[in-house]
């Protein structure tokens, strides 16, 4: 569960290491709050350095930039269909552009499985490991 003024981890490539919440999007259901596979407009408060040798690497998002992103992973616990109970060690999000792709090309973590119902089979492809 994921609302205004939380933190989460970018697992992109997209230059992000770390960002705030500011708004939950389309969530009329949950009261603002925002769980696996949703998305959200959020604030870059930490971010790689941009220098000489990271410009050409394709680094693109600088600190306060505000940017759209998509919940990957959350600490609180989701209960599957099956009545399994998921929960990760941190709550984590893919950076995306204005027309909902991702920011970065590469996906350096563990992602939720439950991004497979919500439409993200793009990131899921992507990711090194999908629980």
């Amino acid at each position: 569960m994921i609302g205004l003024k939380g933190t989460l981890n970018v697992i992109d490539n997209s230059g992000a290491l770390l960002i705030e919440c500011v708004n939950v999007l389309k969530q009329k259901v949950n009261n603002g709050w925002g769980g696996v596979g949703d998305e959200i407009v959020c604030v870059v408060k930490r971010a790689r350095p941009v220098n000489a040798a990271s410009a050409t690497s394709g680094l693109k998002v600088r600190r306060g930039d505000v940017r759209r992103a998509v919940i990957v992973r959350t600490k609180k616990v989701v209960r599957r269909p099956d009545g399994r109970l998921i929960r990760f060690d941190d709550n984590a999000a893919v950076l995306l552009n204005n027309k909902r792709e991702m920011l970065g090309t590469r996906i350096g973590g563990v992602v939720s499985a439950d991004l497979r119902m919500k439409g993200w089979g793009k990131i899921l492809s992507l990711a090194p490991k999908v629980v």
